[in-house]
């Protein structure tokens, strides 16, 4: 640039444009450089997503020994399964209970019937916080899990010694791995429900916000049987996420325990980010 004004040149060959301050100058440059990164952002993204279909198709090849991927299998219900019903039990139950006292506190108008404090309830944690929320809260603490283990096994060159071997990696470490949270899961969810509805009973009646006549027959009114298949549904789907997602950064990782980390937190994000997005899809798709 000199003077008081530059020329840039722009995409189309042979026109240019004047520039009287530094100030635009650098605002097109910085429009310019968005724009790169953009397009180079939206590259990654396409070639991650090839990759983690191409991962998907390995994932779910016929295991090579049925008896040692159920050893597999059961060892995950174990880890990814078993061990969080305490943590997912203790929130479902006190969150069950919050959502009785709020809902308590906004229907307080003497007119309307107290019976809608459990109607309320129920249908807030069967649509929305088990079947959603939970597993937001499990592909933190799962997701993590996962990633880290096969990141760490990928640094630490054991996948490929499964490779040279003749061993499908992706299927022998991520299949168990989906199947149990495909099956195991929705009996979390269902657990999730139960004490959920449990903790606002329990609520109400310590604090004598409902009476449990009232809270029965709020959670019996108008009950529709599809809403338990349509939290199934989702929370089916949500599990092939929270075991995949996870699954391909660590498999993927490059580096060491640093990269591992950021694997981790990167299957984290994008797993409950993927979560949400399917949760107003398959709203859409089953409720409208």
């Amino acid at each position: 640039m000199t003077g008081k004004f530059a020329y840039i040149q722009t995409a189309l060959p042979g026109i240019n444009i004047k520039i009287y301050d530094t100030f635009r100058y650098r605002l097109i440059l910085l429009f310019q450089n968005l724009l790169y990164f953009s397009k180079k952002k939206n590259r990654m993204y396409l070639e991650s997503i090839g990759k983690y279909v191409l991962m998907l198709k390995q994932v779910f090849r016929r295991p090579q020994k049925s008896k040692i991927f159920w050893e597999n299998y059961f060892r995950e219900v174990d880890d990814l399964g078993i061990k969080s019903i305490g943590l997912v039990s203790f929130i479902s139950f006190f969150i069950g209970g919050v959502v009785t006292i709020q809902t308590a506190r906004n229907l307080s108008n003497p007119l309307i019937d107290k019976l809608y404090i459990g109607y309320a309830t129920l249908k807030s944690i069967i649509l929305e916080f088990s079947p959603t929320f939970i597993s937001i809260i499990l592909a933190g603490i799962v997701g993590s899990y996962i990633a880290s283990t096969i990141g760490t096994m990928r640094i630490s060159e054991q996948i490929d010694a499964l490779d040279i071997m003749g061993v499908n990696s992706l299927n022998y470490l991520v299949l168990p791995k989906l199947l149990a949270a495909v099956t195991f899961y929705p009996f979390l969810i269902t657990i999730s429900m139960f004490l959920g509805v449990l903790g606002g009973w329990v609520a109400g009646n310590l604090t004598g916000m409902v009476l449990t006549i009232d809270y029965l027959k709020g959670i019996r009114y108008d009950f529709e049987p599809f809403d338990i298949t349509y939290a199934l549904i989702k929370t089916v789907v949500f599990a092939f996420f929270i075991a995949t997602i996870p699954s391909y950064f660590g498999y993927y990782v490059k580096g060491g325990s640093l990269e591992v980390g950021r694997a981790s937190t990167q299957a984290v994000i994008w797993t409950s980010v993927t979560i949400i997005v399917f949760n107003y899809i398959l709203t859409q798709l089953l409720l409208s």
